[in-house]
């Protein structure tokens, strides 16, 4: 039997919030919608939230909420899930990547500020496998240059820096794709404290209306449905839950691994463990991948191409740059089953299996 990679918690609750929805006959966007933005606010600590399809539509929808288009650049990372980048593609806009911190993965705030033109106009920082960003750095140089930052939290659902919630600096952005630490089947949403944001977000994600078959501006379907809401609801309840379970894992993991780089979490900031990620050196990534396979240890490597190397940036696009933490990153990264369904017999077998393939 296979211990997954990750697999999406789902239970008799969940079943019983889809029937109430489909006896409710109200079935697109609905109460439930609005009760799930209400709780998904209300646990970031902001003013708003808004439901969407997917992480990438909350991504699309914030980037043009905020005016951000043609000519614009945005500064990013380009060691993540390719939405990141590609929403900025979306809006006419260009991602400028920056390397990363390569004890944490995430975007490095000493190289920012040398990527900064007259046309930069926001940062996208990706709190990638469930650890923030610092961002009390990265806020600090977006004061400085006036610029706007939109948090990609679709892997930091609850991570915090210094006590204070992913998308809760910026505007943020969250996705519930099954294999995220709380789903909703598929979906998104962006959290804002900005009152003006939140009608545009809305605004847009229904095309264009403010009144029904009055369209003031280019909208998009982009609304969430009951269905899914009513999925969100239920996994909202139990995140704190889901979170503690992989935290236990990684920290069960972080004291018995042995030969590899276990993830480092930087004072001040807390780490939900989407993915637990480690580097393996001297070129023995791919190969403990296939031992662990053999050993029915599912893994995954996120992501073996950086955004600048795939082929049809290079191509369509011209980017043509170096960035060497990210790449030697791509090269390095495996990560290792931590979600709730992991039993401890099971965790103690990747222990073995890893420090076995590693002569440890």
């Amino acid at each position: 039997m296979k211990i997954n990679i990750a697999k999406p918690v789902m239970g008799p609750e969940e079943k019983q919030a889809v029937m109430e929805v489909l006896d409710s006959g109200i079935i697109t966007q609905g109460p439930r919608v609005k009760k799930f933005e209400d709780g998904f606010a209300a646990m970031c600590g902001v003013k708003h939230a808004i439901a969407t399809t997917s992480g990438t539509t909350a991504l699309h929808i914030a980037l043009l909420a905020h005016g951000i288009g043609p000519g614009d650049e945005v500064i990013t990372s380009a060691f993540t899930f390719i939405a990141s980048s590609n929403s900025v593609l979306f809006v006419g806009a260009r991602p400028v990547f920056v390397d990363i911190d390569p004890n944490t993965f995430n975007l490095d705030p000493a190289q920012i500020e040398a990527a900064i033109t007259p046309e930069t106009k926001a940062i996208i920082p990706v709190h990638l496998f469930g650890l923030m960003c610092e961002m009390d750095a990265i806020m600090a140089i977006a004061k400085k240059h006036n610029l706007i930052v939109i948090e990609d939290a679709c892997q930091a659902h609850d991570a915090t820096c210094k006590g204070k919630k992913a998308g809760s600096f910026g505007t943020g952005t969250f996705s519930f794709y099954p294999t995220k630490n709380m789903t909703a089947g598929e979906g998104g949403m962006i959290t804002a404290d900005d009152d003006q944001i939140d009608e545009l977000c809305r605004v847009i994600r229904n095309h264009g209306m403010r009144r029904r078959y009055y369209h003031d501006m280019l909208g998009y379907n982009f609304r969430m449905s009951d269905i899914h809401a009513a999925i969100g609801l239920v996994q909202l309840g139990r995140l704190a839950g889901y979170n503690q379970s992989r935290q236990a894992h990684a920290a069960f993991l972080d004291a018995n691994l042995k030969g590899v780089v276990t993830p480092s979490v930087p004072e001040g900031l807390e780490h939900v463990y989407h993915q637990y990620t480690i580097r393996i050196p001297d070129g023995k990534r791919d190969a403990l991948a296939a031992y662990l396979n053999e050993q029915g240890i599912g893994t995954m490597i996120y992501y073996p191409v950086p955004i600048h190397k795939q082929t049809f940036y290079q191509e369509e696009y011209g980017y043509d740059q170096h960035l060497p933490e990210t790449e030697k990153a791509a090269d390095e990264v495996l990560s290792l089953p931590v979600h709730p369904l992991v039993t401890d017999d099971e965790m103690a077998h990747i222990v073995k299996s890893v420090n076995h393939f590693m002569g440890a």
